[in-house]
């Protein structure tokens, strides 16, 4: 199989991970939409979210955990969690994965979710987010 995520699961990719568990495994965007734009995936290879919908209930606690973080962490006001689920709904990794996408009060609202932010040094926002 050569799935990306799967790479970055096993360790074969680096990635700037923020949490994991047992489950899941979340990671910092490479192209994110907003600061602190994290993916949580499931270590369990899983195409998408209507392939098994199952596996959404089991990553549940990593995206509450990992959601928590960031709005701790980073401070942010709300945050948007979005799955796409094949190539014409955006999805481009074919690995279950849910956005958890922060947002702050200076770019409210669905069409500012679409507004990119401008970008942030993503070895800083780690450091941020994991505290070290």
């Amino acid at each position: 199989m050569d799935c990306l995520f799967c790479a970055i699961i096993d360790g074969d990719i680096p990635s700037r991970q923020v949490y994991a568990d047992d489950t899941a495994v979340a990671f910092l965007d490479i192209n994110p939409l907003h600061r602190g734009h994290t993916l949580v995936v499931p270590r369990l290879h899983v195409s998408d979210v209507l392939a098994d919908p199952e596996t959404l209930s089991l990553i549940a606690p990593a995206i509450q955990r990992t959601g928590r973080l960031l709005v701790e962490r980073l401070g942010a006001d709300g945050m948007n969690l979005l799955v796409n689920s094949g190539a014409v709904a955006g999805q481009e990794v074919f690995h279950l994965h849910v956005h958890l996408i922060p947002r702050y009060a200076d770019n409210p609202g669905m069409r500012g979710l679409l507004q990119r932010s401008p970008a942030a040094d993503l070895d800083e926002v780690q450091r941020q987010i994991v505290g070290s």
